[in-house]
């Protein structure tokens, strides 16, 4: 069983994604004191990918969503449940400030990413070094 771990629901109400992002930046600093982080980016890394799919959940499906954390040996697993059996669908990225960024960041920063069907919806982990 992990030393550190966050369960997190989330409101549609509330400004979620900071929501987010601050139970993050606690967990993660519960983290450190454990295990220091390998890389300096670590911690913003974490940071990104949690905002992005929490923000994805939000924009893309209907509900209230879930963050769940998780400090594994070397890395941190990010995972998002919300109540869609949809699949992420990519978007070619804008300069032009349109979006299409997030998942393109998600995949690019994580080591590994499962997407698994869960009663009502799925949850996408990213698992990412620490």
């Amino acid at each position: 069983m992990s030393a550190a771990v966050l369960d997190q629901p989330l409101s549609r109400m509330n400004r979620p994604t900071a929501a987010a992002r601050d139970a993050t930046r606690a967990f993660l600093a519960r983290a450190a004191r454990l295990r220091a982080p390998a890389r300096d980016e670590s911690t913003d890394n974490v940071l990104l990918v949690v905002a992005e799919l929490v923000a994805n959940a939000i924009r893309h499906t209907v509900g209230p969503c879930a963050l769940h954390l998780e400090l594994l040996d070397g890395s941190i697993d990010v995972c998002v449940t919300d109540h869609s059996p949809h699949h992420p669908q990519p978007r070619t990225p804008s300069t032009e400030g349109a979006g299409g960024w997030g998942w393109f960041l998600v995949k690019r920063l994580a080591t590994h990413i499962r997407i698994k069907p869960v009663p009502g919806g799925k949850t996408i982990c990213a698992e990412l070094p620490w």
